[in-house]
């Protein structure tokens, strides 16, 4: 099992943690963190582009000149693509880009994607993290201390004066263990938690 130091608020080393292999250990699957990012990403796509075709656009139900002898080229429609005001050609209808995955596989992706932070070095494990009062100086000092800048701070309850009090702070991004996902573990630099929340993803995804 990989051991990772814990430190307090102010960046101290106060002890270490054993991780679970089965969560924080696994063989890295790229092909399913890929498609986790990926179908993150088209699930929040709203596919309502538009535009009409010749049949669409109004007008144009007349032949614009004779077939021969006008020395133009031969045209049946105002409203054909070659005309301003014309129909787009292939044009984009609403559709739905969303599609699923497996369980298991949205498991292994996640699986995957902390265990690469683990790996390099980019998981940091806090003995506590609790603000007496709201305030974004308090966050940033922690960071600071820790050396983070751009960071996903896991927690193990929605605390609200942690969670208000990183929300100004430019990259960085506050979830619960229980909406952690594949895209902010790799769109921030550090997982930033807590023992209290390591506990509770190993105790789901074990």
């Amino acid at each position: 099992m990989a051991n990772v130091a814990v430190y307090n608020m102010e960046g101290k080393e106060v002890g270490t943690m054993e991780l679970n292999d089965s969560v924080f250990g696994v063989e890295i699957n790229e092909h399913l963190v890929h498609m986790a990012v990926v179908n993150q990403l088209a699930n929040k796509r709203q596919g309502t582009q538009k535009a009409k075709t010749r049949s669409e656009v109004s007008g144009g139900g007349r032949k614009p000149w004779r077939q021969k002898g006008t020395g133009h080229a031969r045209q049946g429609s105002t409203r054909a693509p070659q005309w301003t005001g014309g129909g787009v050609v292939f044009a984009p209808t609403p559709r739905d880009y969303s599609f699923r995955m497996n369980k298991k596989e949205k498991r292994l992706a996640l699986k995957s994607a902390l265990t690469s932070r683990v790996q390099e070095n980019k998981f940091i494990v806090l003995d506590e993290l609790k603000f007496g009062e709201i305030k974004t100086k308090n966050m940033k000092a922690v960071l600071d201390a820790l050396n983070v800048n751009k960071a996903l701070v896991v927690l193990a309850d929605n605390d609200q004066n942690v969670v208000l009090s990183a929300r100004n702070l430019e990259g960085v991004r506050t979830a619960l263990t229980n909406t952690i996902n594949v895209f902010d573990i790799l769109k921030y630099n550090t997982v930033v938690t807590t023992k209290a929340a390591v506990e509770a993803i190993e105790e789901v995804y074990a």
